[in-house]
């Protein structure tokens, strides 16, 4: 897969003498898919929102595209080609799902905020937006607004805003998250559709999901990384298997 795309080197995080991020390494890699897993409180958030910005790291160092990024702003980020996706929905309700994604085309423009109805009348804007709702699978819900998608369909809408600003890397923390099985599978089935023309770092806790789409994994105890390899790999690693079991996973 050639050089990394994201290099993250020794990362620190504290937060008032709680480690939560533990001499991090890790990387990705353009087209791969590099999965997160690890116990509840392991610090795979707090990871993810440093890689995207929202968090300042103590020590070490974030490489994008051999860019070292590290103190870069969020939406210096953004425009470099991260986009992330939260494991809680993060979408304008009363907007429809149309209008969410052309604001979120006009944001990786750099414009201001216009107001909505002039985003939607704007071709530069819902024609790439249409394009990221076509990849996500809502084409026939673009004029619902997003109040009245169920909670899947939301998860897809935030999909597709992160889709249209056109990132190299998507940051996906628990896309599946609340989902039934059947939302769950069709979110899987999405996610193997982007795979070729994406790097994504996923964070999940369907088992599942994370063995069908990782080309890797990074297992993350304590803030700590205590194995990185293929899928089978990780499944077998004894160093794995006692760190779910001692925290009941």
């Amino acid at each position: 897969m050639g050089a990394p795309l994201l290099e993250v080197k020794t990362l620190q995080k504290r937060f008032a003498g709680i480690v939560a991020t533990n001499d991090l390494s890790l990387d990705v890699k353009a087209g791969e898919t590099h999965a997160l897993i690890g116990p509840n409180g392991a610090g795979k958030t707090t990871l993810i929102a440093q890689l995207q910005g929202e968090l300042t790291p103590d020590g070490g160092t974030i490489l994008f595209n051999g860019r070292d990024i590290t103190r870069e702003p969020a939406h210096r980020r953004a425009h470099l080609g991260i986009a992330r996706s939260f494991q809680i929905t993060s979408v304008f309700p009363q907007f429809t799902v149309l209008a969410n994604v052309a604001l979120a085309v006009q944001a990786q423009q750099g414009h201001g905020f216009r107001f909505f109805r002039a985003a939607c009348d704007d071709p530069s804007l819902t024609r790439p937006a249409r394009e990221a709702i076509d990849q996500i699978g809502l084409s026939d819900r673009a004029h619902v607004y997003a109040e009245d998608l169920s909670h899947g369909e939301r998860r897809q809408l935030e999909l597709a805003m992160a889709l249209a600003m056109k990132p190299a890397l998507l940051l996906l923390d628990e896309p599946m998250a609340g989902m039934g099985r059947q939302d769950g599978q069709r979110m899987t089935r999405i996610l193997e559709g982007l795979k070729k023309n994406y790097a994504i770092l996923l964070v999940e806790h369907d088992m599942d999901a994370v063995f069908a789409l990782a080309d890797r994994l990074t297992v993350l105890v304590a803030g700590r990384a205590i194995a990185t390899g293929l899928p089978d790999a990780i499944r077998s690693d004894p160093a794995v298997k006692a760190a779910y079991l001692g925290h009941g996973s």
